[in-house]
């Protein structure tokens, strides 16, 4: 079995790492009730695209 001939260090390490860091989720502003709530969800209202799914 290969063993690694030095020390990874931690700027290689990090420089590997870089693609792994957090998102920041969709925002968007709902018209009916102002508040801001995640794209592509219900809002809490109970409504989606103008039209009320949840009673």
């Amino acid at each position: 079995m290969a063993v690694p001939a030095r020390r990874t260090s931690k700027t290689k390490k990090n420089k590997r790492r870089t693609h792994k860091g957090l998102t920041v989720p969709g925002l968007s502003l709902d018209r009916e009730t102002g508040e801001y709530r995640m794209s592509h969800r219900i809002s809490p209202s109970g409504s989606y695209k103008g039209k009320q799914i949840i009673e």
